[in-house]
Formats: structure tokens, C-alpha cells, sequence
């Protein structure tokens, strides 16, 4: 009876922690963390959601149906996506046809394993690398405390940490970092996913600018400078859509409303950081005098 047991506790699968929401039920990528002899299970959640994105459908406007993407061959017309297969084309035309065992066949051990392979400091990476973010999270409580051991050293250290996964058929560079109690790791672009800014700006004037058109500049500068709060920028857009998608439900007559003026080329550079001068240091007293104000400290 013992021996039954203690089979099937090991046959138990470890219990799955409890999901979090905003966060999909489905990893991103799952398999091993690993910083030397100290691994522990996790999985890749994305930081990040599109669940309030508005997203619309095209719909037959004779039938109120919504249209199905159908495959087509030019050639053969309609065929089923699972006669389908993946191809990779040499030249204007022509394909190497490849079938699914054939590409599960190139597999490498960031497929499964994330390996801590260098620590950074993040000051490091410059920012047009920084790409997605993810939760890297203890995928069964059994994974926890591997998983502390190393978010604790990590924060001791302050230490961006750098591994290798295989996401979405793609090896991805991840950056690890701690956060808040657990990791937060970002996908880096490759190399040869960034651009030269350098070579793409050589074409930009590098002339000196007018001293006293900089210093009017800077002053504009100085008078909207204020904290980065993410509640005062929403997308305006996704808000208008949502007033005109009300609108439109409760059977309301839209209204035209006229199209912003464009800019004008500018004539004269010092008079326009005059006037703009002049318009952010009204915009910067508003906000001032908008904000409550702090109670005096004593001390």
C-alpha cells in the first residue's frame, strides 16, 4: 500500500500557480531557468496587454456577415490550410518546400532552457534594443525557491542578467531583471534587426545653431518639464472610437467634424520659439495651478 502511494506522488504532476489577471493562462515560451547547478521551472508571460485595443471585422454590409480569409491557390482555387506547407523562397517564384518535422528537427537548448550566460549593467544596452516585456515567473510551487535564490542575488547584485530562448520560432536575447518581488526579462533585438542611426542621420545638418535661439529653446524645455505619469496619456484615438462606436449603437446621426489645419512651413524660426515660449509658460501655470497644493512640513 505504501509503495502505491508513493508512485503516485510521483507521478502527481507539481501544482500550477494560480493565475493572475491580465496575464494569458498560456505562456509565451515555458522550460527551465537556469544560472549555473540552480534551475527551477518558469514561463514567459507577456507585461504587456492589447486586451482594450479596439479591433474591428469586415463584415458584407448586404448580409451583416462577417467575411472568412479564405486560402487560394491562383491556379486551383480554394484549398484547405491543412494541405498547406511552409515554404522559403530562393528567388522570384521559386520555393523550398519544408514540413513540419523537418523544422522541429532544428532544435536547439534555449528551446527549452533559459541559461544565464552574462551579467550586464544595464546602462549597457542601448535602447533601441529593448523590445517586449515579460513576467518570468515559477511555473509550480516546486520552482519557488530556486526562483527567490536567484531573484534575490540578482537584486543584491544589480545586475542585468542575459540568456537565450526560442520564441515564435526565433532564438531571442532576453534581459533579465529583478522586479517588484519576481523578474521582469524584455526581448533585445539582434544586431542586424537595428539600424545605424549614426549612417542613417549622416545626412542631417550638423551646423551651430543661432546661441539665442537654443537658449529660447531650452527655456521652453525647462517650463514643460514635469514627471512621466502613464494616467495623463491615453490614446485619444482609442477614445474617440469608443464615443463615435456609442454613437453609432444608440442609432445616432453622425456628426462631420472639420479636419485639424495643417502646419504651415515656418518663415520665421525666432518668432515661432517666441510664441511658443510664450503658450507653454500659460500651458506650465495651468497645470500648476491645477495641481493640489502640499501642506508646509514642519521640521
Amino acid at each position: 500500500m505504501a509503495e502505491v502511494q508513493r508512485r503516485r506522488h510521483q507521478s502527481r504532476k507539481p501544482a500550477v500557480l494560480p493565475a493572475f489577471e491580465g496575464l494569458s493562462s498560456r505562456p509565451a515560451w515555458q522550460g527551465t531557468l537556469r544560472l549555473s547547478l540552480v534551475s527551477c521551472a518558469v514561463g514567459l508571460y507577456r507585461a504587456t496587454t492589447t486586451a482594450s485595443d479596439i479591433s474591428f471585422h469586415l463584415v458584407n454590409p448586404k448580409t451583416g456577415n462577417r467575411i472568412k480569409m479564405v486560402a487560394t491557390d491562383p491556379d486551383t482555387g480554394t484549398i484547405e490550410r491543412s494541405e498547406l506547407a511552409k515554404g522559403y523562397e530562393l528567388d522570384k517564384g521559386n520555393f523550398v518546400l519544408f514540413t513540419d518535422e523537418e523544422l522541429r528537427s532544428v532544435k536547439l537548448e534555449t528551446t527549452s532552457t533559459l541559461e544565464i550566460e552574462r551579467f550586464v549593467d544595464a546602462g549597457t544596452i542601448d535602447r533601441l534594443y529593448w523590445d517586449t516585456p515579460y513576467l518570468l515567473m515559477p511555473r509550480d510551487k516546486s520552482a519557488v525557491e530556486a526562483y527567490g535564490v536567484i531573484q534575490q542575488a540578482m537584486l543584491k547584485s544589480n545586475r542585468i542578467a542575459l540568456g537565450r530562448v526560442v520564441m515564435h520560432t526565433r532564438e531571442r536575447l532576453l534581459a533579465i531583471e529583478p522586479r517588484d518581488s519576481g523578474l521582469l526579462a524584455t526581448t533585445l533585438r539582434m544586431q542586424d534587426e537595428v539600424v545605424s542611426t549614426a549612417a542613417a542621420l549622416e545626412s542631417v545638418a550638423t551646423g551651430k545653431a543661432d546661441k539665442q535661439m537654443v537658449d529660447i529653446a531650452e527655456r521652453i524645455i525647462d517650463q514643460l518639464d514635469g514627471p512621466f505619469d502613464p494616467d495623463e496619456f491615453t490614446d485619444r484615438y482609442e477614445d474617440a472610437l469608443r464615443d463615435l462606436i456609442e454613437e453609432k449603437r444608440k442609432g445616432h446621426k453622425m456628426r462631420r467634424i472639420a479636419a485639424p489645419g495643417k502646419d504651415s512651413n515656418v518663415v520665421d524660426l525666432m518668432q515661432a520659439l517666441k510664441k511658443s515660449l510664450a503658450s507653454s509658460g500659460k500651458a506650465a501655470a495651468l497645470v500648476r495651478k491645477a495641481a493640489p497644493k502640499r501642506k508646509a512640513v514642519r521640521r
